[in-house]
Formats: C-alpha cells, structure tokens, sequence
C-alpha cells in the first residue's frame, strides 16, 4: 500500500514537472512566413494585440521573429499565411518554441 501512494506522488510530480515549463513560456502570434521541418525553423511576422474587424487576430507589426522548433509541440502543420500562436522560451539570443498552434486552421468562429 505504502508503495502504491509513493508511485502515486511520484508520477503526479513527474506531470507537474513536465507542465512548469509551458506555463512560464512567453507567447506570441502572427502570420507564418517559413516554416521548415527539416532545419527546425520557423519564422512569422509578429502581430500586436490591437484586435479589429480588418484584423481579428491582430495587426502585423512587420516584425519578422525566428524560432527554433527542435522540441516544439506541433499541432496542425503550419504553412505560409497561416495565423500561429506560439509559447517559447529564451536562450540567449535564441528563441526556443515549446507549442505551436495554427489559430487560423483550428477558429472555430464562423466567417
């Protein structure tokens, strides 16, 4: 019985562990500029959180930001155009992707 608590406590730590990181990544979103599966890159063109009509998902900035998406989360595959929604973490002059998520392919509000 005492083992059977212990492996409990251990697995839900093992879980809470495996979530710290996501929830203290920084998060961004804009439109998908390149996105290469090979090299493990990414780049977009970073949008504010200004939200219109014209721009539901917010105003491009004209900022182009990289990624690296070596260990990223990958839900739909984005391709150029694509709105994505990215949590990473900074290393240095680098930023490293945790989750990327295509919000235009997954919107479920209707158009």
């Amino acid at each position: 019985m005492r083992s059977r608590i212990l492996m409990s406590i251990a697995a839900l730590l093992l879980i809470v562990g495996m979530a710290v990181p996501v929830l203290a990544a920084d998060v961004t979103q804009g439109k998908c500029m390149t996105y290469d599966d090979q090299k493990k890159q990414l780049t977009i063109q970073e949008y504010n959180i200004k939200f219109s009509k014209e721009h539901p998902y917010g105003e491009p900035t004209g900022q182009n930001v990289s990624f690296d998406t070596s260990q990223a989360l990958v839900g739909i595959t984005p391709a150029p155009g694509d709105i994505l929604r990215i949590a990473y973490n900074k290393k240095g002059d680098m930023k490293q992707a945790v989750r990327i998520m295509n919000v235009s392919k997954q919107d479920l509000r209707k158009k």
